[in-house]
């Protein structure tokens, strides 16, 4: 028997472990190249959106939630990695199909109706590399990073309108009782409530989407860091609806009644117009406070001797 031959050169584990990684930033450059137009387009849209602004974050959120988890993820081949490949490839393509057919009809679309199909079709192309060259083991120690990126992608114009409804509604019931039970005489048709001295409107603009989406991309963000159940992370993400109808309510409960017992002319002042913030700021009390109730509950309690 012949002694074994030190000299020759064997695979290293860190080349064995990097390998896949090396795959896959090599098909997400790629494909970023191929859609370079879209990303240039995506930042522009952000850039010049308030709903949308959110968009440039996104992916620098999730690289360091991903990194976080770097020591987690166990790459290789697993069962079903082709078939989920396989699956997103498609819905990618088809997300593109259904973009070229659209436009050779003459769709006339917004911007944001645009990027919704686009950006979709490049999130789910590279999930499909992802699963071809790390495995689905590895996608699901990465599924909130990746999941989170969903957030990249505009809303289309007929789900922001339907959002702005629902809650330009239910924010004006919520100040119609927030007034009436101030005292103050209200006659409300509709959404038009007739005070004392002024009439006011709640305009689809006073819904707050923006305001909601971004406590609700918290809401998430918090859950996934600082609770440990399902259950707890439903919840805290769940109340962003009913708070952002009691910010609303009561941000036009607060304009109505300075209008009427202070000064009917704060509602043309900076409070109505960029007051957003202010509010927003306030919501984030009662949404700190269940962070913080919903921590409490997971404390493991000492069980007396």
């Amino acid at each position: 028997m012949e002694p074994n031959d030190m000299s020759q050169p064997t695979p290293t584990a860190a080349g064995t472990v990097n390998r896949p990684w090396i795959n896959l930033g090599i098909f997400a450059g790629v494909l970023t190249l191929l859609f370079a137009k879209t990303m240039v387009d995506l930042a522009r849209h952000a850039l010049s959106s308030d709903l949308h602004s959110h968009a440039l974050l996104i992916p620098l959120i999730s690289v360091y939630l991903g990194w976080q988890k770097r020591g987690e993820v166990r790459t290789g081949s697993s069962p079903g990695s082709q078939a989920w490949a396989a699956l997103f490839a498609l819905g990618g393509l088809a997300a593109l199909a259904a973009h070229w057919v659209l436009m050779a009809r003459g769709w006339q679309p917004r911007p944001n109706d645009v990027l919704c199909l686009t950006v979709f079709a490049y999130l789910s192309l590279l999930a499909a590399g992802v699963f071809v060259c790390l495995g689905a083991r590895a996608m699901r120690t990465l599924s909130f990073p990746w999941a989170f990126l969903v957030f990249m992608i505009p809303l289309p114009t007929a789900a922001v309108d339907a959002i702005e409804v629902f809650f330009q509604h239910a924010s004006a019931e919520a100040a119609y009782l927030l007034i009436a039970a101030s005292g103050t005489p209200i006659l409300r048709t509709g959404l038009e409530f007739d005070l004392p001295g002024i009439s006011i409107r709640v305009g689809q603009e006073c819904s707050g989407i923006r305001s909601s989406l971004v406590l609700f991309i918290t809401s998430l963000l918090a859950g996934h860091m600082l609770l440990r159940t399902q259950w707890r992370r439903a919840i805290l993400a769940a109340a962003v609806i009913p708070l952002g109808i009691i910010r609303n309510g009561f941000r036009i409960f607060t304009l109505a009644i300075l209008c009427v017992h202070v000064d009917v002319d704060i509602i043309n002042s900076p409070l109505h117009h960029r007051g957003g913030p202010l509010f927003f700021a306030l919501s984030l009390v009662p949404f700190l406070a269940l962070v913080a109730f919903l921590r409490y509950t997971e404390r493991p309690r000492v069980k007396p001797n």
